[in-house]
C-alpha cells in the first residue's frame, strides 16, 4: 500500500513538472510572433522612461531616453538572458533606425523580442496624441 502511494505521488510530480515545462515552452514558441507597437517617438515627451518585460527565462529592464522627438539612448539595466546575450545588439539597431520594427538577432530571438517589448513598455504609455 505504501509503495502504491509513493508511486502515485511520484507520478503526480512528473505530470505537474511536465505541464509546467509545456506551459513555458508554449510561451517561448509564441514569443517571436508577439506584436510590437509602432511607436512614433515624436509623440513622446522628452524624458527618461523605465520599462521591463519578462518571460521565463528572459527578463529585461531598461531605460529609454527621448529628446526632441528622437530616441537618443537605451540603457540596459538588467538582462537575464539564458543564451541570448547577443540580443543586446538590437538596442543599437533600434536607435539607428528610430523604430521598434527591426530584425531580431539570429540565435537570440527570444531575448531580442523581450528587449523590444521592454522598450515598448517604457514608451507606449508616454505617447501623447
Amino acid at each position: 500500500m505504501k509503495l502504491l502511494l509513493v508511486l502515485l505521488v511520484i507520478a503526480l510530480i512528473i505530470v505537474v513538472v511536465f505541464l509546467l515545462f509545456r506551459r513555458i515552452e508554449n510561451k517561448l514558441y509564441a514569443l517571436p510572433s508577439l506584436p510590437v507597437a509602432d511607436i512614433d517617438f515624436r509623440q513622446v515627451p522628452d524624458g527618461s522612461y523605465g520599462g521591463s518585460y519578462a518571460t521565463f527565462p528572459v527578463r529585461v529592464k531598461l531605460e529609454a531616453k527621448v529628446e526632441a522627438g528622437n530616441l537618443t539612448d537605451l540603457s540596459l539595466l538588467e538582462h537575464r538572458n539564458g543564451q541570448g546575450k547577443e540580443a543586446e545588439k538590437i538596442l543599437k539597431d533600434v536607435l539607428s533606425s528610430q523604430s521598434l520594427h527591426v530584425d531580431t538577432i539570429s540565435g537570440a530571438t527570444y531575448s531580442s523580442v523581450v528587449m523590444l517589448k521592454a522598450i515598448e513598455s517604457a514608451l507606449q504609455e508616454q505617447v501623447t496624441p
